[in-house]
């Protein structure tokens, strides 16, 4: 990924479209290391990131990993999410953090050279190029190795600089020394990374 010297730079997490890729590439986000990887190549005024949360259970599986990005350095963003039942009686968990992205990328954009959004939806390439229009770079991570692709291509031309995950991943995926079960529960909400914050720290 390319920076310009003493760009300021931030990065907005869409959680639930993080997640979604680097599942699909076969990796968990080490996001002690995201957090590294981009202070050490930037001036990083901001990191958020952004995740509904499902609040009619007693415990929510994402709750560790948020509570631990609130107290190591990210802008923690969240909102209800809306449980609902689809037509064939499943179901549905929903969480859209389009608008909340919006709101604090237009108003941080002024104070900022460069930003990079970590999401592959269509829905955001009208608020790159707005984002654009104030004189402000825009790095769109995604990936177009997954099947289907995590990034929309309209969204991949319009910014400023497309990065695939994939590629930068390395420097920030949490290695395991075995293979971990993977829970047998369902999980609660789209972005659900059942992490153990032990794991983060």
């Amino acid at each position: 990924m390319h920076f310009l010297p003493n760009e300021r730079v931030a990065l907005f997490i869409d959680g639930a479209n993080l997640y979604s890729a680097s599942r699909n590439l076969g990796f968990d986000v080490d996001y002690r290391n995201l957090l590294a990887y981009f202070q050490k190549r930037a001036h990083t005024i901001r990191a958020y990131y952004y995740s509904a949360v499902l609040e009619t259970e007693e415990y929510s599986p994402l709750k560790p990993l948020t509570d631990w990005l609130a107290y190591n350095g990210y802008s923690l963003v969240t909102k209800p999410a809306k449980e609902f039942t689809d037509a064939t009686g499943r179901r549905r968990v929903k969480g859209n953090m389009d608008i909340e992205i919006a709101v604090d990328m237009l108003e941080l954009a002024p104070k900022l050279d460069h930003v990079v959004l970590f999401s592959g939806d269509s829905d955001f390439r009208r608020l790159v190029e707005a984002v654009q229009r104030m004189g402000v770079r825009v790095s769109v991570v995604s990936s177009i190795r997954t099947s289907p692709p995590m990034v929309a291509d309209e969204l991949r031309r319009q910014a400023d600089q497309f990065v695939e995950l994939s590629d930068i991943a390395p420097e920030f995926t949490r290695r395991q020394t075995e293979p971990r079960p993977r829970p047998t529960m369902a999980r609660s909400t789209p972005a659900d990374p059942f992490v153990d914050p032990l794991d983060q720290a």
